[in-house]
């Protein structure tokens, strides 16, 4: 069963583990959500996860008991509501926070600033209380602005390690694979495309000049694709006709995100993996590159690398909108 989405050609990068080491709390906060649940099945299934701890403010032990009937050895249980969140992320090695509204037609991600923002203003708090050494993986949208609200609310807490807080920004990577792979012909499980920047609009960068395997594409293309990976989020929102985003296929990026993670903490080398997190790589203090993981989170980044003249305009394009977003979150963990 859980074989079926290993893909042993690509990179470590791009496969979950089959390790039978499962030593490792996972915690996911909005586990009842369209996001949570498939996540969460997801986490059930890798063999890394010995407990999963499931937390939403409704139908979370009705998730838990659904997912322990699967035939695997990690243990499910639910935490229902604000009073158990304590319970809930106590101990947890990772966090996943797929926590939130969902876009619906005619938002951007910055028109869920407000919710968002207080819930992983909320969930951060904890975790700094109960699972300081946790690391943390945020899905919430819009992520530009969620991470910097995690990092602050942690640093006031005197909690902050930066190498422990990362923006998933997998879902890019995967799109970028899959819309390059259907241009050319190719298998999907056979194309890797680093993704930089941030993650929404023009803040994705993907550096499709670096493409393995190399593909070439005339301007008008490159741009029409280019432009695609970076609004394929509201092709989803569209296609859905109100009934919310992308869900299954940011269940399956941060699932892949997730195993990277647990990869690393249990000592894998070379575990590759895209994030977005505090960084000193641009004059944005954030910013998704590829980053080296270990067991304490972050262990090396790997910067941008060469970037051809389409993508340094690309770069220059995303910079003025990626600060403004961090500027927002900054300013709304320090009200």
């Amino acid at each position: 069963m859980f074989s079926r989405i290993v893909r042993p050609t690509v990179v470590a990068t791009r496969s979950f583990s089959t390790s039978k080491q499962n030593n490792f709390k996972v915690a996911v906060c909005g586990a009842s959500g369209g996001i949570g649940q498939p996540l969460s099945l997801l986490l059930k299934i890798n063999p890394l996860v010995s407990q999963l701890s499931l937390y939403d403010l409704v139908h979370t032990p009705g998730v838990a008991a659904d997912l322990s009937h699967i035939e695997t050895a990690a243990k499910v249980k639910g935490f229902n509501g604000p009073e158990c969140l304590k319970d809930a992320l106590k101990n947890a090695d990772v966090i996943i926070i797929p926590a939130g509204v969902p876009r619906k037609p005619g938002m951007t991600r910055d028109d869920l600033f407000n919710t968002n923002a207080g819930i992983v203003k909320a969930l951060a708090e904890c975790a700094a209380e109960v699972a300081p050494c946790a690391l943390i993986g945020i899905i919430t949208n819009p992520v530009n602005s969620a991470v910097p609200i995690a990092c602050e609310v942690l640093k006031k807490a005197g909690k902050l390690d930066p190498k422990r807080v990362f923006g998933i920004s997998t879902l890019d990577i995967v799109r970028a694979n899959t819309f390059i792979a259907e241009a050319k012909g190719l298998n999907p499980k056979d194309v890797n495309v680093p993704v930089i920047g941030g993650h929404s609009g023009v803040t994705i960068i993907p550096l499709i000049s670096r493409a393995t395997p190399s593909v070439s594409f005339p301007a008008d293309q490159l741009q029409a694709l280019t432009t695609r990976i970076q609004e394929a989020g509201t092709e989803v929102v569209k296609a859905k006709a109100g009934a919310g985003s992308a869900t299954l296929s940011m269940a399956y990026a941060g699932a892949r995100f997730a195993n990277s993670l647990l990869r690393g903490l249990k000592g894998e080398p070379n575990v590759i993996e895209p994030a977005y997190v505090q960084s000193d790589v641009t004059e944005a203090s954030y910013f998704s590159t590829p980053l080296v993981l270990g067991k304490n989170g972050l262990e090396k980044n790997l910067g941008l690398g060469k970037l051809s003249d389409f993508e340094q305009d690309l770069l220059k394009k995303a910079l003025p909108e990626l600060k403004k977003n961090i500027e927002a979150g900054v300013k709304f963990a320090n009200q």
